[in-house]
């Protein structure tokens, strides 16, 4: 148990410009780039919130809509669990034992909708988090979760965050609490907001002494064009590596516990 506790994290944080025509058009590519990640070496792959829909709100409100020649209806970009349109991301994260973190708007058995973060395990087995902290056109669209979850990844406690989350210490707080060693966060920052990014990311890693990873979505948004920098904060708030660009990439890092112990 102490070699796997030690053992490094290879982890890929996927800035991504999520594609017109919803989950269908969506999950074709989040296959490729997990099998991009696999090629790293990773064993953790996070998308950004919404991954598999965009931030595409009103997409997920009720009746019938085009977009260009498709033509969606009530429902039909929800996911639910089970959902058998995420068959083909169950089998590459089966296939290359990675665990992916998409993001989706989720509806649960009773109905309840969510701003989810959904982990697919390779051994077939998935957990939702859902965003806590809420706002603008989404309060009339979701319902808030509670705790960020925490997933088990090679002995690594990985706890979920969704955006606006990030910028309430008070949830970093919990989940270091909790006993996390990294702080997940899949969100949409506008090209606006770099320096709030930076701000949120590198405070929320230092003050709770973990790791913090951030995967944005990529290019034009409809809250405005992203600013990028997906990637990686050490424990000492500082950044490790970032995104190059504004569009879709795959940023890797090896997280390692000698800095984690070094500052707790």
């Amino acid at each position: 148990m102490t070699a796997l506790l030690s053992a490094p994290l290879t982890v890929s944080a996927i800035q991504y410009e999520a594609l017109g025509g919803g989950i269908d058009a969506n999950v074709p590519e989040h296959v490729r780039l997990i099998e991009d990640a696999d090629s790293h070496g990773a064993r953790l792959v996070v998308f950004p919130e919404l991954s598999l829909t965009g931030y595409d709100l009103p997409l997920l409100r009720s009746g019938d809509r085009f977009d260009g020649a498709v033509q969606f209806h009530d429902g039909e970009q929800w996911v639910a669990p089970a959902d058998h349109r995420l068959d083909p991301i169950r089998e590459i994260c089966r296939r290359t034992g990675i665990t992916a973190v998409v993001g989706a708007p989720f509806r649960e058995p009773d109905g309840t909708p969510r701003l989810a973060s959904l982990a697919v395990h390779p051994n077939g087995a998935e957990e939702a988090s859902f965003k806590t902290h809420l706002h603008g056109d989404e309060l009339p669209l979701f319902e808030a979760g509670q705790e960020p979850l925490l997933l088990d990844v090679d002995g690594w406690k990985v706890a979920l965050a969704i955006c606006f989350d990030a910028a309430h210490p008070a949830h970093s707080g919990a989940a270091a609490a909790a006993g996390a060693d990294v702080y997940a966060v899949s969100a949409l920052y506008t090209q606006e907001e770099g320096h709030r990014l930076g701000l949120h990311l590198g405070a929320r890693a230092m003050d709770n002494r973990m790791y913090g990873i951030l995967a944005n979505l990529g290019g034009p948004t409809p809250l405005g064009p992203s600013c990028g920098l997906s990637g990686f904060w050490g424990p000492d708030g500082l950044p490790m590596q970032q995104a190059g660009g504004t569009g879709t990439e795959v940023v890797t890092a090896v997280l390692r516990r000698g800095s984690l112990e070094r500052y707790r």
